[in-house]
């Protein structure tokens, strides 16, 4: 067998060799030499505890950081020397330097009690807001006195009541039509008279009440100038209100001295709007002029008003009943109309009318 020769291991002339270490070198050798690689010991991974002072601020040598107790936090030296906001009143700002001496802006003036009337650097007076008008409380659903209520809804309470009248202004269109209405009538421009008739001295002699509820505008008219009004405007440029579309009646018993109300619906094509006119009467004298010669459509419409609710048209061509036979008694939609009707009936069996049938309670 040939003997095997070992070649000399070769030094690297860069890399001097170091000595073999044992024990705890060889293990923090180990450890530097993994970092180098991107491995770590896992002793190094173990939770290590904190160094006991505070690290040295970038600027301060050691020994001044090294003075500091243990756990104080590092700003606390420069937060002390640091000067205080408004602690040095040179350079900064006072806080009223924009605020004017009382002697410049004068004292506040003297608002008394009973003042009634909003003055020149006063306060402002506000105006309630107008409540309603309240007419009566109904009890049930029919408002039936004296008899069972069959309905059950004998535990139903409702106040009836009118909206509050709204005062001008009223804003877009509505004054400008307001205020036209009052112009026509207040120049005397009446287009049923002869010219030079006597202006109305009070416009509220005209509209009685203007009440704006649900985004709709509603005016009370005085019944002697209805015919008067609804001619105005149709035929004025600035109204042309040409259509009326509909006319009803109302019935308010507990609005005494005006218990009948008929109801006007006019539209403007031209302006694309639309109004409420609305005309009372008391139930002793139930006359209303009639705007049939002004708007044709309201003939059937004031006919079946009069046959509901016994408002009589004064001027109308033929102011006859429409549902009801000429002879029948009283109009069906009033208040005070009796609920029963006639009796039914039914195979032998006899239905009273609700205001005879037995209460369940």
């Amino acid at each position: 067998m040939s003997k095997r020769t070992e070649r000399p291991r070769r030094e690297s002339k860069s890399t001097p060799r170091e000595p073999e270490s044992t024990g705890r070198e060889a293990v923090e050798g180990r450890a530097t030499a993994g970092e180098g690689r991107g491995t770590t010991d896992p002793a190094e991974t173990r939770p290590q505890p904190e160094p006991a002072g505070p690290e040295p601020v970038q600027g301060q040598d050691r020994a001044a950081s090294s003075d500091s107790a243990p756990g104080e936090p590092i700003n606390a030296e420069s937060d002390a020397n640091a000067r205080v906001k408004g602690a040095d009143p040179e350079g900064e700002s006072e806080p009223d330097a924009g605020t004017k001496p009382e002697t410049l802006t004068g004292p506040s003036p003297t608002i008394r009690s009973d003042d009634d009337v909003a003055t020149t650097g006063g306060a402002e007076i506000v105006a309630p807001e107008p409540s309603p008008e309240v007419l009566a409380t109904r009890k049930g659903m029919f408002g039936v006195i004296g008899t069972g209520d069959t309905s059950g809804f004998g535990g139903l309470t409702r106040t009836v009541e009118f909206p509050a009248s709204a005062t001008p202004p009223f804003g877009g269109w509505w004054d400008s039509v307001y205020d036209r209405i009052g112009r026509l009538f207040g120049e005397g421009d009446d287009p049923l008279e002869p010219p030079g008739k006597e202006p109305v001295a009070n416009y509220s002699d005209v509209i009685t009440k203007v009440v704006i509820h649900r985004g709709e505008i509603t005016f009370h008219v005085a019944r002697e100038r209805l015919a008067e009004l609804v001619l105005h405007l149709r035929d004025d440029a600035y109204l042309r209100f040409e259509f009326c579309s509909s006319v009803s009646g109302v019935h308010y018993p507990a609005d005494t001295g005006r218990e009948l109300h008929a109801v006007y619906h006019l539209q403007s094509m031209t302006h694309n709007r639309r109004i409420r006119l609305e005309v009372s009467a008391p139930d002793d004298d139930p006359h209303i002029p009639s705007v049939v010669s002004t708007y044709p459509t309201a003939d059937w419409h004031e006919r079946e008003t009069y046959d509901m609710f016994g408002i009589v048209f004064d001027g109308h061509p033929a102011l006859t009943r429409i549902l009801m036979p000429d002879d029948w008694p009283g109009h069906p939609q009033r208040k005070d109309y009796p609920l029963g009707g006639i009796p039914v009936e039914y195979k032998g069996a006899t239905v009273p009318p609700p205001e005879e049938r037995r209460a369940y309670s």
